[in-house]
């Protein structure tokens, strides 16, 4: 009689166990992932970028897939949130990748001075190089175990200045911040002093006068509550531009289900489309905001924006060629992005 209640009693254990394995099996198929960035919530990338790509993987994914969402510099500091993203620090990140040129030195194809004037067209011909079998995915992420996931091209960038800007003379010894790459060479090319800073650290170098000015598209201009200090921001010129990635460690991607990954890169080609619409749509109405917040736009004279123009041309040659005598096919890049380009139209 033990024995037979003793039996019974590990028969119910059993089941049991098993349903309690069964229970605690369907809740392991949440997924939770920490999502990192630099941006303040204010920032606008923020709600037509970030939040529209988070919200449409947990939709997509019928709240299978759920973010721990870290803003502002929570998880690190902008120039580490690639690294921490490879050690798994977080799952997922928005870089921008002029941080790390150091580790992304190719990706600057898109940032060069004298790029496409719209977000959109650049955004498409950088996607194609940037993500599933483009060479830039070969290329430069493949070896690092990254994988781009969303990407925007920001419409071309501007000098913002505390002092008037009256032609291309007005850049001599400015001390300009920029995040660096190519865009330091362009304003070396134009006489300036760079200063290579984090755009979090600007309003307060450009309050006490430690910078003079610097490059930035108008609407960080605005999101980093610039105008005041600056006092003025070119407008018609391309000084180059800032390339933004949603991205992932392709450790922890490998861990994703197939229907997540299809889901997660779904939502961030559709997320690019909608971010750079917005960028386009809206970089007008930066210039309103900025009148209206003290900071005049400078339109230069047409020698001096062929001057402007043609000093681009020049850093964009420079760029390959630096990066060919490396070892590295910056030539072949440049020319890839190109075509990608040209294909868009």
């Amino acid at each position: 009689m033990i024995r037979r209640q003793g039996k019974r009693a590990g028969i119910m254990l059993a089941l049991g166990l098993a349903l309690w394995a069964g229970m605690s099996g369907a809740q392991d198929k949440k997924i939770v992932l920490r999502y990192g960035d630099h941006l303040p919530v204010n920032h606008f990338l923020v709600e037509p970028m970030v939040r529209h790509w988070l919200n449409a993987v947990t939709k997509n994914t019928d709240g299978t897939v759920q973010f721990e969402y870290y803003p502002g510099e929570q998880l690190g500091k902008a120039k580490d949130l690639l690294a921490l993203t490879l050690s798994g620090v977080a799952d997922v990140s928005l870089i921008a990748a002029s941080y790390t040129s150091d580790k992304l030195p190719l990706t600057a194809v898109a940032e060069l001075p004298g790029g496409p004037d719209k977000a959109c067209d650049a955004t498409s011909a950088f996607r194609r190089i940037a993500t599933g079998e483009g060479i830039l995915a070969i290329k430069e992420y493949a070896p690092l175990g990254y994988r781009a996931i969303s990407v925007v091209v920001l419409p071309p960038q501007q000098i913002f200045s505390r002092h008037e800007l009256k032609s291309v003379k007005s850049f001599e010894g400015m001390k300009l911040t920029t995040a660096g790459g190519a865009k330091e060479i362009m304003l070396r090319k134009l006489n300036a002093v760079p200063i290579r800073m984090g755009a979090p650290e600007i309003y307060e170098s450009l309050s006490r006068g430690t910078i003079d000015g610097g490059i930035l598209a108008t609407a960080s201009v605005l999101s980093y509550n610039l105008p005041g200090p600056a006092k003025y921001v070119t407008l018609g010129e391309n000084f180059g531009s800032t390339v933004v990635i949603i991205g992932i460690g392709e450790t922890r991607w490998k861990q994703l289900p197939p229907s997540v990954q299809k889901v997660m890169m779904d939502a961030g080609e559709a997320t690019g489309r909608n971010m750079c619409g917005v960028l386009d749509r809206d970089t007008g109405a930066d210039y309103e905001k900025l009148a209206q917040r003290g900071a005049a736009a400078v339109r230069f004279s047409a020698a001096d924006h062929r001057e402007i123009a043609a000093k681009a041309a020049n850093v964009q040659a420079e760029w390959a060629e630096a990066l060919d005598k490396r070892g590295k096919p910056g030539t072949e890049i440049l020319k890839a992005f190109n075509n990608a380009l040209t294909a868009g139209h």
